[in-house]
């Protein structure tokens, strides 16, 4: 009896030692951010250029690969910051970017909601990916709405759309652990 209750506690703790836990540095840097974010102006515009990291995981390119489109939507807001008051809310902005595969011709087509629809083929899914997730000259505002010598806090952040899936499909196909991606908030203060 003590034999068979020692080999039992032999095992759990060899499994309890064996069993690696990714440490939440890995994770984190697995997670979908924004970085190389940019606020400058043309001659009339406030722009923002910007990259969501880590977009992509081994289930959205095998379901891109199956016929499954994938959809980010990216979220701009700009504020007006102000000292003893509430934020001024100015802009709002929401666009989309998708990524579809055509297999007889085996590119890879992006969409960019925010340059009127344009489409965009790419033979090269690194530069289809690059392409998805930049934010290249975005216009957010006029520059003559801005106010000289105020506060500004821009914030942005992207979503997969949930609607990519075809109505109840997404219930029934394997690929349900990456509708979960989201990134924070990223934001940045400027003063104009």
């Amino acid at each position: 009896m003590l034999r068979k209750y020692t080999s039992f506690f032999l095992i759990f703790f060899l499994l309890l030692f064996t069993v690696q836990v990714p440490s939440s540095v890995a994770i984190e840097k697995k997670a979908p951010r924004f970085s190389d974010v940019i606020l400058t102006s043309s001659d009339t515009n406030l722009l923002v250029f910007g990259m969501l990291k880590n977009g992509f995981s081994e289930e959205m390119l095998q379901g891109l690969h199956s016929g499954i489109p994938v959809k980010y939507s990216f979220f701009v807001e700009l504020n007006r910051t102000r000292k003893h008051w509430a934020d001024e809310h100015i802009v709002s902005m929401t666009f989309t970017h998708t990524l579809k595969y055509d297999t007889l011709k085996e590119t890879y087509k992006v969409e960019l909601e925010e340059t009127n629809q344009k489409t965009f083929s790419f033979q090269s899914l690194a530069q289809a990916q690059k392409a998805m997730t930049e934010i290249n000259g975005l216009k957010i505002i006029k520059l003559s709405s801005l106010i000289p010598n105020d506060s500004y806090t821009l914030r942005i952040r992207a979503e997969l759309s949930k609607k990519t899936l075809p109505m109840g499909l997404h219930h029934i196909v394997p690929f349900i652990s990456w509708w979960d991606i989201e990134t924070d908030w990223y934001a940045t203060d400027f003063n104009y």
